[in-house]
């Protein structure tokens, strides 16, 4: 799942822009921000280009940059930037704990689609738990960020918004990595109990 988002690499790169964009911003304006922004975004992706490196990850990275620029040019303030991200957490939150109720956890789903193993363990009680558990930490994450960055978007609060987008980035999605490889581990070897009893039991 790692893998997905870059790697770490990955997560790092994505803070760049932000690191760059607010101190700009601050001394010289907001299209300088933006232009900066982009130029930081383009160069990471010729970085991982020439690394050789996944680029999925750079293209979602420098699209997801230009529509933070976007936005930010047409609410005319340097805190638009972060509108995107704030209402994409919320988006994600919402679809993590749909999933919970509807018994599709997201984390399960891809989790085995990754790793081809289909959906068998949707049969196992425990390991459905284990999921769920999985994917609402992950809802709670997205939760998170998003209540705190809107109400720093409310206040007018960019500098701070720069801050906690970092801050509740790749550390939190670090962490949530780490429950979830925990929890699935533990999900697998439940999963595989059972079907040792099952095989017990039939013979």
């Amino acid at each position: 799942m790692l893998e997905q988002m870059g790697g770490v690499s990955g997560l790092i790169y994505s803070t760049v822009p932000v690191i760059v964009f607010v101190p700009v911003n601050s001394i010289w304006g907001l299209i300088p921000a933006m232009i900066a922004a982009l130029v930081v975004a383009v160069a990471v992706f010729a970085i991982r280009l020439i690394r050789h490196e996944p680029l999925s990850p750079a293209i979602s990275g420098l699209i997801g940059v230009a529509i933070c620029v976007f936005i930010a040019h047409r609410v005319g303030n340097a805190k638009g930037y972060f509108l995107f991200g704030i209402w994409t957490t919320l988006v994600y939150a919402i679809v993590f704990v749909a999933s919970i109720i509807v018994r599709w956890p997201l984390v399960g789903v891809a989790w085995n689609l990754i790793n081809g193993e289909g959906m068998a363990w949707r049969k196992h009680r425990r390991t459905l738990l284990a999921y769920d558990i999985a994917t609402a930490f992950w809802a709670l994450v997205f939760f998170a960020r998003y209540l705190t960055q809107s109400e720093l978007y409310d206040h007018d609060q960019t500098g701070w918004l720069a801050v906690t987008r970092i801050a509740m980035g790749w550390p939190l999605t670090a962490l949530s990595v780490l429950a979830t490889v925990l929890l699935v581990r533990w999900a697998t070897r439940e999963e595989h109990v059972d079907e040792a009893r099952e095989e017990r039991e039939l013979s």
